[in-house]
């Protein structure tokens, strides 16, 4: 999920050491201050500096820092600035830090009363994310896992959970880039580099695995059937594999890889990545791809026979790597 104005600093121009040229040599006459676009009369000079004059030295130079600290002056005030000299430019804000959460492990549930009388709809949604199950299998036996994993303390940004770094250098130059890290079973969504969404997914199983590697979002549909069960509604589908069908849409997700290669994805998350993806764009012809869609990164291998990493206390504090 993270501008500021930077002020300017002010530079000393030509035109305040010309009115200090005209008062040291005759405050008497007229100074002129071309930088802010008009003019001092003599009257400026005579009236504010020449009861000041005298024979002596240290007069001679309290009047030549009074015209330069007095040119200086109103040239920022003329060109609209509040700053003085030497102050410094008030320096580029950085992006703010994450939100430190930690997190506990509670027995499972069994039953969705249950989950309704323990935590609000907001706090599900945010268990959905952790624990990369949709509400029903929350409460679900198998497979067996050690419990929920749920947030010490609630946190109405749900980037705060995160386990993406809210700043990604590499896409910055992209408007809006997508990365699946099959490792951690999440993606995340970034525009100019900066973390929008994020969420659990469900990639392939250990039989039909997504593949890693760069790719493009490509054609979107609201639902179409599957080639590989027609049986199978598959909703908010966006494909980023076009030669084989691989695409990001709505199923269930179980707490495991369980696709034939392509990514599940909550409802809320399925819906919202089919509007905010972009589509490639093709030639007349339909066989040349005149735009790219959003790019779509795939990172790492998930460890089918190992334990689940969202659900250790340990693997959570320690964040994803991006390239």
């Amino acid at each position: 999920m993270r501008l500021s104005l930077q002020a300017q600093r002010l530079q000393q121009p030509q035109a305040g050491r010309d009115l200090f040229e005209n008062c040291r040599n005759d405050p008497l006459q007229t100074g002129k201050f071309w930088g802010s676009g008009g003019v001092i009369p003599s009257l400026f000079c005579q009236v504010v500096f020449a009861p000041i004059l005298g024979p002596s030295i240290h007069r001679l130079r309290s009047l030549v820092a009074a015209c330069t600290a007095a040119a200086l002056l109103l040239s920022s005030l003329s060109a609209g600035q509040q700053q003085l000299p030497g102050s410094e430019a008030a320096p580029t804000a950085p992006p703010p830090l994450p939100v430190s959460v930690a997190y506990r492990i509670e027995p499972q549930l069994r039953t969705a009363a249950e989950l309704a009388r323990r935590f609000t709809p907001a706090q599900l949604d945010v268990i959905e994310m952790l624990n990369r199950r949709d509400r029903e299998h929350l409460i679900r036996a198998e497979p067996p896992i050690p419990g929920i994993v749920v947030p010490s303390e609630w946190v109405d940004d749900t980037l705060a959970y995160a386990p993406f770094p809210s700043v990604w250098p590499a896409v910055e130059a992209s408007v809006k880039a997508l990365v699946v890290h099959q490792p951690t079973q999440a993606f995340a969504a970034y525009e100019s580099g900066r973390l929008v969404k994020w969420g659990p997914v469900s990639t392939g199983r250990k039989e039909t695995p997504t593949p890693a590697g760069q790719f493009n979002l490509t054609w979107r549909a609201r639902s179409r059937r599957s080639t590989d069960n027609q049986d199978w509604l598959l909703e908010w589908y966006f494909n980023f594999v076009n030669e084989r069908g691989v695409s990001f849409h709505l199923f269930d997700l179980p707490g495991y890889p369980a696709s034939h290669a392509c990514v599940r994805l909550l409802r809320r998350d399925a819906e919202w990545l089919y509007r905010w993806g972009e589509q490639w764009t093709l030639d007349d012809t339909h066989r040349v791809v005149v735009t790219p869609g959003t790019p779509v990164l795939i990172l790492g291998v998930y460890r089918y026979d190992g334990p689940t990493p969202w659900t250790s206390i340990e693997s959570l504090a320690v964040p994803i790597q991006l390239p």
